[in-house]
């Protein structure tokens, strides 16, 4: 029997307010109406993602990987037009945020992109509409496929978008991303995913508005001193009479490369103060305010109880957490583990690790980054060289016909 690895998308036929305080969130209400299957249907064994995993040949299996926020930049979107069911995607989108969001990805203003309430639902409807240009790109294949009895085929020499939706084996996602690549998984419905990244984007916002805060790129050496340096910028905020002041290392990127999220007061100072700690370079991220640390608590609330409202399923291959970098094993891990993402550094360093871990000698899958940008393609280049060759990247901006090498 197959099953699918993107699961029917559905839309809800209600509007949505704009931004409102924690104790007004409303939780997706029940009757979600059938608008369209967005995300093609993918053959998969009724074997977990370890067993199916066994019969492929390394360089036949794929890795999708999706981005987060700070990816976005007006045009995102304008590469998949053309390609089946997309607008209905943005469509579906429209009636969960109750705004035209393919107007907004496509002409701006960036400003208004940038709003982290907005750029997070943009950034993940855009990469699950990535994956449609994806599976669409797809060669046909033969019927006598030994791998899939009664399924099209693989051919003897398989191009570079053959079956890339069948035979994927991971996924993972930056922040937000992680929203994505359980959608694609089919561990949630795709507007049950989107209300929640709607959820998600507006408290994150209220909460970056109540503290001035942001997040500090930190390219350092293998000498440089990322504990010491949050902990004096700690104290020399405490020096401004800012209480509890927060700084502390948000995402691990690759090695001797951090994000420091904190106040702004704490990023400032370690940037005057940056060759104290070795640092190469910093510089400051167009982010709206201290995630995942615990400025973002406030978001925690709302997020739990839209996901207490989600039927978790178990995904169809392994989605990786960014709270500690492994795979997801049970449904009940998932909705824990994002609301603790919230406040918990990104370990993405520590998910390649964990994904691309293998026998010296194994060949590597391919690995597509489906979404705005190539930010995940340049961290892996610097996490492991030899899986990044097998690295593409499917545009969202130009129509391209093949995803870019």
């Amino acid at each position: 029997m197959s099953v699918r690895v993107a699961r029917a998308v559905r839309a809800w036929g209600w509007g949505a307010s704009g931004c409102r305080g924690a104790s007004n969130f409303r939780v997706p209400p029940p009757g979600a109406v059938d608008v369209a299957e967005l995300l093609r249907d993918a053959a998969a064994t009724e074997e977990g993602p370890r067993e199916a995993a066994a019969r492929r040949l390394p360089s036949q299996s794929s890795v999708l990987l999706f981005p987060g926020q700070g990816s976005q930049v007006v045009g995102m979107g304008r590469g998949l037009l053309r390609y089946p069911r997309v607008r209905e995607l943005y469509a579906a989108a429209r009636r969960v945020l109750g705004y035209d969001l393919l107007e907004l990805s496509l002409h701006g203003p960036q400003e208004a992109l940038d709003r982290t309430a907005h750029c997070q639902p943009a950034v993940f409807v855009a990469s699950l509409a990535a994956v449609e240009k994806l599976h669409h790109l797809q060669p046909a294949v033969r019927p006598e496929d030994p791998y899939r009895p009664g399924r099209r085929a693989l051919p003897e020499a398989p191009t570079c978008q053959d079956a890339v939706i069948e035979n994927c084996v991971a996924a993972a996602g930056f922040s937000v991303g992680e929203f994505a690549a359980l959608v694609f998984a089919g561990a949630m419905e795709f507007s049950e995913g989107l209300y929640a990244v709607k959820i998600r984007a507006e408290a994150m916002q209220e909460a970056s508005e109540a503290v001035p805060s942001g997040m500090l790129s930190v390219l350092g050496r293998p000498q440089s001193r990322f504990t010491l340096a949050c902990l004096e910028a700690r104290e020399h905020c405490k020096t401004l009479g800012i209480e509890q002041p927060v700084c502390e290392v948000a995402n691990y990127l690759f090695p001797d490369c951090r994000v420091i999220s904190g106040h702004l007061e704490a990023l400032q100072f370690l940037q005057r103060n940056s060759s104290k700690y070795h640092f190469r370079r910093t510089k400051m991220l167009p982010v709206s305010g201290g995630f995942h640390t615990r400025l973002m608590e406030p978001a925690v609330e709302p997020l739990a109880q839209v996901l207490k409202a989600i039927d978790v399923k178990k995904p169809l291959v392994s989605v990786h957490s960014n709270v500690d970098g492994n795979r997801y094993t049970h449904p009940k891990y998932i909705q824990k583990r994002l609301v603790q993402q919230v406040v918990s550094p990104v370990k993405w360093e520590q998910t390649m690790h964990a994904m691309y871990e293998r026998k010296k000698g194994t060949e590597f899958p391919r690995t597509f980054e489906v979404g705005p940008g190539k930010q995940l393609g340049s961290i892996l280049k610097s996490c492991n060289l030899q899986a990044w060759k097998s690295y593409s990247h499917v545009d969202v901006l130009e129509a391209g016909e093949d995803p870019d090498p």
